[in-house]
């Protein structure tokens, strides 16, 4: 018994050591595909959802918008900066910067030199947003006379055009190339304090360069100045004082000049020049997001792997998929927090793929072994009723042929008792003895043939119109010598009935088990209640003993079949089992119900309704 119960258990531990390694290998080989673009997808909607992080309030805007164009029906020359760079300088920003093509600006020789002039004034850095500073490019960084002076440096902006998501978004910031800070680094560095890019969070390599992802707000964040306001004086200077001032375009004119995000996918969703306050920003504050390491990634989504396999496999279907779609809730709810709170990014693509894969590469096993066993209960439940059907024609037609001696044994034991005379006392008790034995098993000759026809929905109701009350006085005066016997007086109180349409024989069947019940169950001198009456349409009868009771726990299981109280089932008072369970039927089938309320020691009560009207 125990060496089979242990092959139980180690079986039972094989098929799950099987389903965690299929479920682990099958997240590994998930794992090795790149889902970046779904990636990229989920970690937009974690910083659309996410509450917008607050500004460093260290940068501001100034750019040539609609409005600037419109006022000037122009846009701006070499003599519109000059004023803008001069206005800029008394304002002693910590640093202009310019994030446009600065070879741009129109202007006459002179015009640009006395630009050149106003741009060293303001402390004017020129960022080169599409190039690195590689070896053999020096030229791109040096301006035309003669602006070649000025201070231009790579703070190129990045789009996941050929790598990472592929969709054209913006969403990461250069912070070194071959080691060396590029231009939002250093200024930030300045703000800051920092020295080295370890000082960083969120940066990882990539190719020659260290990068991080910027934590973006939503376009409009940042205060953004119109250019010809600046220029004419209408900004107070306390706005730009000790500020990094970005000069750029957001006229609406050139896609070059805008850039896709996380919160839109527009062309023109934000300027490059809000693009790059986001990026230093990001650095000044020191709260880029952290991705977590790819070994904790591949954990996730083996543990993800595991937990969805032993659902499909070990759970029923609908209470499975509920479970899956709460865990899976539950993991992308967990991941938006650490998002939303820490900035911490949890990789969540790879997790619903293993789901999906897991759930559609283990529902045919889950299938087939379903319905082998469908068919084993289809075979099984088969034979069991063939096992029944033979089981009732053998009790069917063991009865009719029990009924039959059954029958004679009577009939001789009444021929006997009636000229008894030349019997002795004790023939006379043997004789009864038959007799009543006899009796007995016609009765349960009887209920097994009711029983049978019941299983075998044979039971057809024959209506006719019947007085109850007659039929009940019918069936006492029947049971009136067994009262007798044991001295117990059945007492009836019945209410004058119309006539109501039964089958007078299911019901008297029904009658008769409920009175001699009361009678057999009730101690000797006591009495048995029978009343009638009519109760808002539905004829009531109840029987009443003053018996032995019922225990509440076995009240809910009186009228199943072969069931007996405990109290009796091993006393000298005989029974079978049937009698409820064939009332209840016969009363079910008159539309009618039966029920009994009962105290121990203190008897019991049965009440059967039947509609007056069936």
């Amino acid at each position: 018994m125990k060496t089979e119960k242990n092959k139980k258990s180690k079986r039972r531990w094989l098929f799950a050591a099987l389903r965690v390694g299929l479920a682990i290998a099958l997240a590994v080989l998930i794992f090795q595909f790149r889902l970046s673009y779904f990636e990229g997808f989920f970690y937009d909607m974690r910083v659309r959802t996410r509450p917008a992080p607050a500004t460093s309030g260290n940068i501001v805007l100034v750019t040539v918008d609609q409005k600037t164009q419109e006022e000037l029906q122009r846009l701006p020359d070499a003599n519109d900066f000059v004023k803008l760079f001069n206005w800029l300088a008394q304002t002693k920003p910590r640093r202009v910067l310019y994030t446009n093509n600065f070879n741009n600006i129109m202007g006459s020789y002179g015009q640009l030199q006395r630009l050149a002039s106003a741009a060293k004034r303001a402390n004017l850095l020129i960022l080169k947003t599409n190039a690195l500073p590689d070896k053999g490019v020096e030229d791109e960084f040096r301006l035309l006379p003669p602006l070649q002076d000025l201070d231009v440096k790579s703070g190129p902006t990045t789009a996941d055009v050929y790598n990472f998501a592929r969709d054209g978004v913006s969403r990461r910031v250069i912070l070194t190339f071959e080691g060396k800070p590029l231009a939002q680094m250093q200024l930030a560095d300045e703000i800051n304090g920092k020295k080295s890019v370890k000082d960083y969070r969120g940066v990882f390599t990539f190719k020659r360069t260290q990068q991080a992802y910027i934590n973006f707000r939503p376009t409009g964040t940042y205060p953004n100045y119109s250019f010809v306001d600046v220029e004419q004086g209408y900004i107070s200077p306390k706005k730009f004082r000790g500020k990094i001032v970005i000069v750029g375009i957001d006229n609406k004119a050139n896609e070059n000049d805008y850039a896709m995000t996380p919160y839109s996918r527009d062309q023109l969703a934000m300027s490059t020049a809000e693009l790059q306050a986001n990026m230093i920003d990001t650095l000044i504050l020191n709260d880029a997001p952290v991705q977590v390491p790819k070994w904790l990634n591949l954990m996730i989504t083996c543990l993800i792997a595991i937990i969805t396999v032993f659902i499909v496999l070990a759970l029923r279907p609908v209470r499975g998929l509920y479970i899956l779609v709460l865990t899976l809730t539950g993991f992308l709810f967990v991941a938006w927090l650490l998002f939303a709170a820490a900035g911490i990014w949890i990789d969540v693509s790879h997790p619903l793929l293993t789901v999906f894969i897991c759930y559609y590469f283990f529902i045919p096993y889950r299938l087939i072994v379903e319905n082998r066993r469908s068919w084993e209960y289809f075979q099984r439940n088969n034979l069991l009723v063939q096992v029944e059907e033979l089981k009732s024609n053998f009790l069917r037609l063991m009865s009719h042929d029990l009924k039959t001696p059954l029958a004679r044994i009577q009939g001789m034991t009444e021929i006997a008792l009636r000229d008894s005379s030349h019997l002795t006392a004790q023939q006379q008790d043997a004789i009864k003895t038959i007799s009543e034995s006899s009796q007995e098993l016609t009765q349960f000759v009887g209920s097994i043939l009711n029983l049978g026809r019941i299983e075998s929905k044979d039971i057809k109701l024959q209506l006719k119109s019947r007085d109850v009350n007659a039929l009940l006085t019918e069936t006492i005066q029947k049971l009136d010598y067994y009262a007798k016997q044991k001295s117990i007086r059945i007492v009836t109180e019945f209410e004058p009935l119309f006539s109501v349409k039964i089958d007078e024989d299911l019901m008297r069947q029904v009658f008769s088990n409920l009175i001699e019940n009361a009678v057999k169950y009730s101690p000797e001198g006591s009495s048995v209640l029978v009343t009638t009456e009519e109760t808002e349409g539905r004829l009531m009868v109840q029987v009443a003993d003053q018996g032995m009771g019922i225990p509440n726990d076995e009240l809910e299981n009186l009228f199943t079949k072969f069931y007996r109280s405990r109290s009796v089932r091993d006393g000298a008072i005989k029974g079978n089992g049937l009698g409820l369970y064939l009332a209840r039927y016969f009363v079910q089938l008159h539309h009618g119900q039966i029920s009994v309320e009962s105290e121990p020691t203190k008897g019991s009560t049965f009440t059967v309704e039947l509609p007056m009207d069936l």
